[in-house]
């Protein structure tokens, strides 16, 4: 089983507190190897009153979480029964399980929050294959030649045109083989 994005539901209003107690209660119920990242997606907003400038924090999607997890029946029971969860979506219920969000939706909303599904630290290594998925370089294949974890890019080497080609993109450009 590999890890994946799921949507949880929550009190509206109470993402910030949803989202503590699951990282809480996956520590403490020792499930860091399965429940790994909780995140409330959120947009800056800049907003201009009475002359002055005020930046603010808005959610994407009141009264919804994302949930880095492996989908097992210990890591579904903790999620699931954390104070302000009110069920996952993609679930018919009935004890099924959800269905996690597709690799493009998640880079999709991440991507706006200048963020990644894929770490640095441990799912990306130099050597490994990647496939494109953006830009001008898209569905083409390539390895990791060298990580900048400061700047969140990557020097990747591409065939192009029967040469070997070093390029520069960003983690949301990216899909690991």
């Amino acid at each position: 089983m590999e890890k994946e994005w799921y949507v949880v539901n929550t009190y509206s209003g109470h993402e910030n507190k949803v989202k503590e107690k699951v990282e809480m209660r996956a520590s403490t119920m020792g499930m860091e190897d399965y429940i790994f990242r909780v995140v409330v997606p959120e947009t800056k907003e800049v907003e201009i009153k009475d002359g002055v400038t005020k930046e603010k924090t808005k959610k994407m999607f009141p009264g919804y979480i994302l949930v880095e997890m492996i989908m097992t029946d210990e890591a579904w029971f903790v999620v699931r029964n954390t104070p302000g969860v009110t069920g996952f979506i993609g679930s018919s219920g009935k004890g099924a399980k959800p269905f996690p969000l597709a690799p493009q939706e998640v880079d999709k909303i991440l991507g706006s929050m200048g963020m990644s599904r894929l770490e640095l630290d441990g799912d990306l290594n130099e050597g490994d294959s990647i496939k494109v998925i953006n830009g001008p370089f898209a569905n083409m294949f390539g390895k990791i030649k060298s990580i900048d974890a400061k700047t969140q890019k990557l020097e990747v080497t591409i065939d192009l045109f029967g040469q070997e080609t070093t390029v520069e993109l960003s983690l949301t450009d990216i899909e690991k083989m």
